[in-house]
């Protein structure tokens, strides 16, 4: 099994362990419902312009909704109303891990796991909460620990001089997370559903499966 021929996994968070992803379009979504305008995306639309960049995000919404920039120009605004609607998800209990996630974690067994994320200790202990699976990772490293957010490598980086290892591998679910990984010296893997419009900008030499699941099965012995 390809496990076998690494001493190091590197998770991204938000999308790839989690479905906190389907969280936040849903947050976004009831934020401008409250507010009387429907943005009519689909989920996978959603996810082309956030994962991007938060600035590609608010001029997409801004630009298809130009009353509600006349209503309310100040993103941060709106961005600690969805928050809001997104902790409360959270506190339903919605959040879940993602198909094939847990399976994977299991398959790692007790192999040296860290997760390195743009979200804060806070933002993850809450999910932490509610999905006690994710104890088996040990090593967290949040958007304190590290300078620069993706896609800059820092955090991986830090991750390898604090965990060290002679074959790391990491996962991503986003191309600005690939784009950091491919930065260091871990062997990089992209993670995201067949339908994701960012797989039109994905380089040839891309290490790419549509699932977990896809993964876990897959052949990666080559790397």
């Amino acid at each position: 099994m390809w496990i076998d021929n690494y001493d190091l996994f590197c998770f991204d968070f938000d999308g790839l362990l989690v479905n906190t992803e389907a969280l936040h379009c849903k947050a976004y979504d009831e934020m401008l419902a409250r507010r009387g305008y429907v943005l009519g995306w689909d989920f996978f639309e959603y996810c082309d312009k956030a994962h991007f960049s938060t600035e590609v995000l608010r001029d997409a919404v801004y630009g298809k909704l130009p009353k509600l920039r006349e209503e309310e120009p100040q993103w941060d605004v709106l961005r600690e109303e969805k928050q809001q609607i997104y902790q409360g998800l959270l506190t339903q209990g919605s959040v879940e891990l993602m198909p094939g996630a847990g399976a994977l974690l299991e398959a790692i067994g007790d192999r040296k796991m860290c997760v390195v994320t743009n979200s804060t200790a806070v933002q993850i202990g809450r999910i932490r909460q509610v999905l006690p699976e994710l104890d088996c990772i040990k090593h967290w490293f949040t958007r304190e620990d590290y300078e620069r957010p993706k896609p800059a490598p820092d955090g991986y980086l830090h991750a390898l001089r604090s965990l060290g290892a002679e074959r790391a591998i990491g996962f991503e679910d986003t191309l600005k997370g690939l784009n950091a990984l491919r930065e260091t010296p871990i062997t990089a893997v992209l993670v995201c559903p067949k339908e994701h419009p960012q797989l039109s900008r994905l380089p040839e030499d891309t290490n790419y499966f549509s699932s977990l699941e896809e993964l876990l099965a897959g052949d990666l012995c080559q790397l």
